[in-house]
């Protein structure tokens, strides 16, 4: 994805016309990403490296399992950040950034799907794999074939509910936030992410139990 940063900061930097603000960080102090956002929008290039190295993994792994199409994930990624970007002049801090940031991805993602009728599961779901250093051959083998049992679990999910799955696993959000990110209530929330969780259980330990 370093082709993909680099092209969210170009945009992000030429719309800032080059200016980046002296803010001088406070020692040991980690910036909220609305204030990272706040400092953006008065022209602080780095403020937004900062956020996009924080969340630029997650929102990529969310949107990778959720179209389940490699190509599609990176352009609606692209897009994602740049509006983002173009959002900076008129952002307010009336929610999490996170939350923020996830509602343009699921709109995103959701006008991908209204846009292009074929949309479908055709993708290699270990673009978030890696290895860890050190880590044993066995381990390794295990792991990975924990993680293809959840793709492939996921992709029999319905949207919804594999939307408020990936909403919880990869972007960290609460009942509430997923409930503002997918325009629902929290009772729907929680119902979508019970629901994708006991398929989810079900389906894992009946590939587990296959010869």
């Amino acid at each position: 994805m370093a082709a993909s940063a680099e092209s969210v900061t170009r945009s992000a930097t030429a719309l800032c016309s080059g200016t980046t603000l002296p803010y001088a960080p406070a020692m040991g102090h980690t910036p909220e990403d609305s204030a990272l956002m706040l400092r953006y929008k008065d022209g602080d290039v780095a403020a937004f490296e900062t956020l996009y190295r924080r969340h630029n993994d997650p929102l990529y792994r969310y949107l990778l399992r959720l179209c389940r199409h490699r190509d599609t994930a990176e352009d609606i990624f692209q897009d994602v950040w740049g509006k983002i970007v173009k959002s900076r002049a008129s952002y307010r801090p009336t929610a999490k950034f996170t939350t923020f940031l996830y509602r343009v991805a699921h709109n995103c993602f959701i006008d991908h799907v209204r846009r292009n009728k074929r949309h479908a599961g055709n993708t290699e779901l270990d673009a978030e794999l890696h290895s860890h250093p050190g880590e044993q051959p066995d381990t390794l083998t295990e792991r990975s074939l924990a993680k293809e049992r959840l793709s492939r679990a996921l992709l029999d999910l319905p949207d919804e509910q594999r939307d408020a799955f990936l909403l919880r696993e990869e972007a960290g959000l609460s009942l509430d936030e997923i409930a503002a990110v997918t325009g629902s209530n929290r009772e729907t929330a929680k119902s979508r992410l019970r629901y994708a969780v006991n398929k989810l259980r079900v389906a894992i330990d009946e590939q587990t139990e296959r010869p």
